[in-house]
């Protein structure tokens, strides 16, 4: 069960952390850039955007690149993606323009909306047994952890001996070794995805499944309430670093806080859903994050601020770490990829709000006064997640199935009694189970 076991895997696995760091710094670069360019005033504004033309790349071109690539061998494709985004980040740090920085970045999300697909469609590829593919699922979620907190504190380690702009070399450094470990990975030639569903067929019936599930179309709305509040982290903490310390390079240090944060929090979660219900963790961590965004308009010192960005972190963990169990539980196995599909829509639709929102009001308000104002539409909106997702939620339900004849295989597999058919199971939305009371 220990996919590490897996030569191939370790060497994929190598690909994907490296690859992780190398974003991350790129991220970290990303910010100081907007800052050089478009000073208090339009940094915000500007990494707004920039993640908002991300999010729609990823939305609307992920799809189309797998279907255009799936042709090709996976092994090739990947290390001429990760080789081009090397290319990219070099030119990163040659550029001095808004529009050429609007430019690579597009380019930049355009491939990785390639790679990411096509690079974990591999995995299973090559670890067929189910029990070793979760491994290998719980190892890469870690690997994204593991980046969020160490990609900003080699970041500060960085600006220490060079300037800004020579991040984005070390970041292309690192895929560098992520193009050098997939070409030493033995991935076989032969190995590929699959063919699946077109993806409309699969986002109308993962869409449909979501909503129709009272506990999924609660987990969307936590989603939205958490990004709208860590949109405002993600996009304005390089602005609020130099306005509040009189140095925007305090960014780096308090994003490792706020990745400290996620890691620890995500370590917490599987013993806190021994204790507590994903609903119960998920809301916790969002009301959390609202009530701690008001502690910005208290006059805080740098390991105050620190600490607070780390409170962060573990929030915005109990809202995300438990959102994979929760759809799990939601669909039969045969609709599990179905649904995925939308929660990735519906997640980066919710961010394609947030990211601009948190923008234009660190623009138009004082950062302080936009984190407080979002905290607040955080809570808002968590409200009415509570509402939406019922506090008592069993996966089994009795239900009925007046219209099967008593022969049907479903009835006969669960013990329908009655003239109404009625029986238990753990209960999702499928073909003939159309409605959530039915």
């Amino acid at each position: 069960m220990n996919p590490l076991r897996h030569p191939v895997f370790r060497w994929l696995f190598a690909a994907q952390i490296l690859s992780l760091l190398g974003i991350g710094i790129m991220t970290v670069g990303l910010a100081l850039l907007a800052y050089e360019l478009g000073g208090v005033a339009g940094a915000g504004k500007l990494l707004g955007g920039i993640f908002a033309l991300k999010m729609v790349v990823y939305v609307l071109l992920a799809p189309l690149a797998e279907v255009v690539l799936s042709r090709f061998e996976a092994r090739r494709v990947l290390i001429g993606l990760d080789v081009f985004r090397f290319v990219l980040l070099l030119l990163f740090g040659m550029s001095s323009d808004i529009w050429q920085f609007a430019m690579l970045a597009f380019f930049f999300y355009t491939a990785s909306a390639a790679f990411t697909p096509l690079f974990q469609a591999m995995i299973p590829a090559i670890l067929p047994d189910e029990k070793t593919y979760a491994s290998a699922l719980m190892l890469s979620r870690l690997a994204y952890t593991f980046e969020s907190m160490v990609s900003p504190i080699l970041a500060a380690l960085a600006l220490l001996f060079v300037v800004s702009s020579s991040l984005f070399p070390l970041a292309a450094l690192c895929l560098a070794g992520s193009v050098v470990t997939l070409a030493l990975s033995g991935l076989p030639r032969s190995a590929s995805a699959g063919k699946k569903r077109p993806f409309v067929e699969r986002l109308t019936r993962g869409l449909n499944i979501y909503f129709r599930t009272p506990r999924l179309r609660g987990l969307f709305i936590l989603n939205l309430a958490l990004s709208c509040a860590l949109a405002w982290v993600l996009v304005n903490t390089v602005v609020y670093a130099g306005l509040q310390f009189d140095d925007s390079d305090f960014y780096t240090w308090l994003m490792a806080s706020y990745g400290t944060g996620a890691a620890l929090g995500a370590l917490s979660v599987p013993g806190l859903l021994k204790r507590f219900s994903e609903r119960s963790l998920m809301v916790s961590g969002c009301v959390a994050f609202g009530l701690m965004s008001l502690l910005i308009f208290l006059p805080l010192t740098l390991p105050m601020v620190m600490l607070l960005w780390g409170g962060f972190g573990v929030a915005s963990s109990l809202v995300l770490t438990p959102g994979g169990l929760v759809l799990t539980r939601s669909a039969e196995k045969e609709d599990h990829p179905a649904v995925f599909a939308a929660q990735f829509s519906m997640s980066h639709a919710g961010w394609l709000l947030a990211y601009p929102l948190a923008g234009w009001l660190g623009a138009i308000l004082a950062p302080a006064t936009a984190l407080g104002v979002l905290g607040g539409v955080c809570l808002l909106i968590t409200i009415l997640a509570s509402r939406v997702w019922p506090m008592e939620d069993p996966l089994e339900r009795v239900h009925t199935h007046p219209d099967l004849p008593r022969d049907h295989p479903h009835l006969k597999a669960h013990e329908a009694q009655g003239e109404q058919r009625q029986h238990t199971h753990v209960f999702h939305i499928d073909d003939l189970h159309l409605r959530w009371n039915p």
